[in-house]
């Protein structure tokens, strides 16, 4: 089992695309700048992203994700 940083970054990673998604499908955002807010490591884990949207260079959106199950939260 792999650990440390790179299963990490793995984990971002997933999750940012989930995040893109969420952010197109339910907040009417393309996804443009993503960024992330906050990440926390361990068991219950969570990623926190702010999508900025191409529509609109002010509009974004803050999706949450635990493992790969993302929602919307702004």
């Amino acid at each position: 089992m792999a650990s440390g940083p790179s299963l990490a970054a793995s984990n971002v990673s997933a999750a940012q695309a989930e995040a893109k998604e969420i952010a197109k499908s339910m907040g009417n955002c393309t996804p443009a700048k993503v960024e992330v807010l906050r990440y926390t490591v361990g068991r219950e884990g969570s990623t926190t992203f702010k999508i900025g949207c191409s529509e609109d260079k002010d509009a974004f959106v803050v999706v949450q994700c635990r493992s790969r199950i993302c929602a919307l939260a702004r």
